[in-house]
């Protein structure tokens, strides 16, 4: 790939090492030697770099690739050059991720700002009465609240507000200018830069002179190895928590209502919206500028497709899309009906209609 500076090259492993690594089939192992220092897309790759297939429309940008190996599925084995070293693998796409997290495993998290920065910085704030347990680093202009709780090996990043008594285990990544308020955080999670944890939620009751604010004394829950991205919001609950399960990821420019709760392992994509007190299960996938409502629950394993507005219960295992969401193949019947009607009942892009 072409190099932009932020991401240096590895320094290389073998291809029988990466192999190993990712639990994968070097197909021939005289290749076992071959060095790989570098991710890329099939299009641009060189040597030294590693890609992945996972269908056979790559057939064509195969035949001028210039990789030192390809990851790809058994079947799709005989479409890659002879020329190009093979790693088998049940799940490319996963196998190739794992890759990538080797070879450049500083870009998982967010950058630190200072190279050299370990400890607390003298131009970062601590109160006297937090406790940090060893190898945490606080970079400059952080503050970190009264009584707050911080474990070993966890990052603090520049500009970014822990608040009293919030508690945040070991080994996370707290980005620079990302807040957390009200909120007990597990090990290993990421907060990406300007997110914003533990704000009070959107609570109002109408009165005689207009709207009067809720109190907001719950908490937000952060389970291990969640991750949040930047500018993403996640409101405390009103009374009870706001919890986000073990592995979810959840991208940029989400908001999260007070009360949500969100199981384990689910992805949730950027401008989703969801409203207070919903209930998600566990691995379930909501595509972007979606729109969940409030006091509903969504199953597990459910689907949601991107540009959805979900204002019902979901039982496990669907697909779901389009305004109001219904089971995916009505959705899609629907549109086509409607594209059918407006064509004068012509396909699309027939250029007799």
């Amino acid at each position: 790939m072409e190099q932009t500076g932020f991401f240096l090259p590895h320094d290389g492993v073998k291809l029988s090492e990466l192999a190993q690594y990712l639990g994968a089939e070097l197909a021939d192992p005289t290749h076992a030697d071959v060095v790989i220092r570098s991710v890329s897309p099939v299009s641009r790759a060189k040597a030294g770099d590693v890609c992945y297939i996972i269908s056979k429309r790559s057939r064509d940008e195969l035949v001028s690739c210039e990789a030192s190996a390809v990851i790809c599925s058994a079947a799709l084995q005989p479409i890659v050059p002879p020329h190009i070293p093979v790693l088998i693998s049940k799940n490319a796409h996963a196998a190739f991720a794992m890759a990538g997290g080797f070879l450049f495993h500083k870009a998982l998290k967010p950058l630190p700002n200072l190279s050299d920065l370990s400890g607390v910085s003298d131009r970062a704030f601590v109160d006297p009465t937090a406790r940090l347990e060893g190898k945490v680093v606080v970079e400059p202009f952080a503050v970190v609240g009264a009584n707050a709780e911080i474990g070993e090996g966890t990052i603090i990043g520049a500009g970014a507000v822990i608040g009293p008594d919030v508690k945040i285990g070991r080994n996370c990544s707290i980005a620079a200018g990302a807040s957390v308020l009200c909120a007990l955080v597990g090990n290993g999670v990421i907060v990406h830069n300007g997110a914003r944890i533990g704000q009070d939620g959107f609570g109002y009751a109408p009165g005689p002179r207009g709207m009067i604010k809720i109190v907001q004394i719950g908490r937000v829950i952060l389970q291990d190895n969640v991750e949040i991205g930047a500018n993403t919001t996640i409101d405390r609950g009103t009374m009870d928590d706001t919890v986000i399960g073990e592995g979810t990821k959840i991208d940029n420019l989400v908001q999260i209502g007070h009360n949500v709760r969100i199981g384990r392992h689910c992805a949730i994509v950027s401008q989703v919206g969801i409203a207070g007190s919903a209930i998600i299960g566990d691995g379930v996938q909501v595509g972007g500028h979606s729109g969940i409502k409030g006091h509903i629950t969504i199953g597990d394993g459910v689907q949601i497709a991107a540009m959805s507005g979900v204002v019902a219960d979901i039982p496990a295992g669907e697909r779901y899309g389009g305004i109001p969401a219904r089971p995916v193949h009505d959705f899609l019947r629907e549109v086509a009906t409607v594209m059918m009607r407006t064509t004068g009942g012509k396909k699309t892009g027939d250029k007799n209609g």
